[in-house]
């Protein structure tokens, strides 16, 4: 059986030009496709009502700025970790942060923070401190949720205990009671 004879399509064979011009043409929609976004998402309202927007108070403070008290010196305060929310339950979210000094090596302690932004301040500031850097602990499993802040501790039986070694380990909870910052769960550490 022979097969009809098919033209040699010059658009069959790819030169590097081809490839080329594809490329700037993907570009091309890639460009418009970023340049016509779509405006911001509206809800029909009902007759008669408004729609209100949340108050810039309501937006978590960040970290960026916030002066932590830890001493790294000469080295830099790093966030390891941060999480959001209402700890105190007046309708402002709260960001609670683990910080650690930047050591490049070993296992530095964690500083755990509560820090808040009052309308008009420029930056965050800490307001508690949940865990002190001073107590060698290090900071895992660490979370918010319904205004309660949980974390496991990795912590030492005595000094002698090196820093990568940690040998107890303890869960911890946070919450908000008569203006204050309690540990709801007692300090029980258990060897690991």
């Amino acid at each position: 059986m022979q097969h009809p004879a098919v033209p040699d399509l010059a658009h069959t064979h790819t030169r590097p030009i081809h490839w080329v011009a594809t490329a700037a043409a993907v570009a091309g929609v890639v460009a418009l496709a970023s340049a016509l976004q779509p405006g911001s998402a509206t809800a029909a309202q009902p007759a008669g009502t408004h729609a209100r927007s949340a108050p810039a108070a309501a937006v978590p403070p960040g970290t960026a700025g916030a002066v932590f008290p830890i001493r790294c010196a000469p080295l830099k305060a790093v966030v390891a970790r941060q999480a959001t929310g209402d700890l105190d339950h007046d309708g402002r979210p709260e960001t609670v942060a683990v910080v650690h000094c930047d050591a490049g090596m070993g296992t530095p302690p964690d500083g755990v923070y509560v820090l808040t932004r009052a309308q008009g301040d420029k930056a965050p500031r800490v307001v508690a401190t949940l865990v002190d850097p001073k107590d060698r602990y290090t900071v895992t499993d660490f979370a918010v949720r319904g205004g309660d802040v949980s974390a496991t501790l990795l912590g030492y039986s005595s000094p002698d205990v090196p820093n990568c070694c940690p040998d107890l380990k303890d869960s911890a909870k946070w919450q908000w009671k008569n203006g204050a910052f309690v540990r709801s769960t007692p300090a029980q550490a258990r060897s690991i």
